[in-house]
């Protein structure tokens, strides 16, 4: 059962304990009446979880996973064989992410091309409310997530571009057609760019950040290597490159 599944199951099951707790106090006309609004109330927060189950999984209700993920569902960026592995949760809008990228992109490229790391991303949609209502966030995860699953090797190149050009917070975002655009100058296929609008992955994409916070991430940029938490600065250059070069010399 999914999570947004699970969530419903709850709500019903909460809704379900609290018309049965009505039940069983002594009825007169103010407890009746007060019973009346509870239960409307629940049937209420019962129908906003069930709609918002149907917007997130889209008009058919299916959960669509791109291909070429992780065992662990992320996106791979560089060989699944490299002996140290990047976790790298994220989200397109936000602003200390785009920094991060900005200072590391460059030693994170040659470390991926001398086959010392492969990085997983794990994208976030937490900051769709900053978009005024464009569900940024989600719709250029959902363009990432699609080029995973039909030009895998772009995803990094892509991913870059879209920091490169990226929004301010608290604006609507880059367009559907500017996206687009943008991964077309990264290298992907025109064919593949067209499918962005059809917002396959968006219901993934809100799952990679429910696991995300799930697994305790409170913010992005979120780094691990090899499973760990990254502590140190992640804004300058070297602190970063110097851990994994260390886990890199402790696998061989």
């Amino acid at each position: 059962m999914g999570k947004q599944a699970r969530l419903k199951s709850r709500e019903v099951r909460k809704a379900q304990a609290a018309i049965a707790a009505q039940r069983k106090s002594p009825i007169n006309v103010v407890t009746w009446i007060g019973g009346l609004v509870i239960v409307g109330l629940l049937i209420a927060i019962v129908a906003v979880v069930v709609n918002a189950t149907r917007d997130a999984k889209g008009s058919d209700g299916k959960l669509v996973n791109p291909a070429n993920l992780t065992a662990s569902e992320a996106l791979l960026v560089g060989q699944a064989s490299a002996p140290v592995t990047v976790e790298i949760y994220l989200d397109y809008m936000c602003p200390a992410c785009g920094r991060f990228e900005t200072t590391n992109a460059a030693e994170l490229d040659r470390l991926i091309d001398a086959k010392t790391i492969n990085l997983e991303l794990r994208p976030m949609n937490f900051l769709d409310k900053q978009s005024q209502g464009s569900r940024y966030s989600t719709r250029a995860a959902n363009a990432v997530a699609t080029v995973a699953d039909q030009a895998p090797d772009k995803v990094w190149a892509f991913t870059k571009a879209l920091y490169a050009n990226q929004p301010e917070e608290g604006t609507t975002g880059l367009s559907d057609q500017a996206i687009a655009d943008l991964a077309v100058q990264a290298g992907v296929a025109q064919t593949v760019a067209d499918r962005f609008k059809d917002r396959t992955f968006d219901a993934w994409v809100t799952e990679s950040n429910d696991d995300a916070f799930e697994a305790g991430v409170t913010g992005t940029p979120t780094v691990k290597i090899n499973g760990t938490k990254f502590e140190g600065d992640v804004y300058t250059v070297g602190p970063l490159t110097q851990a994994i070069e260390q886990a890199a010399g402790g696998a061989k």
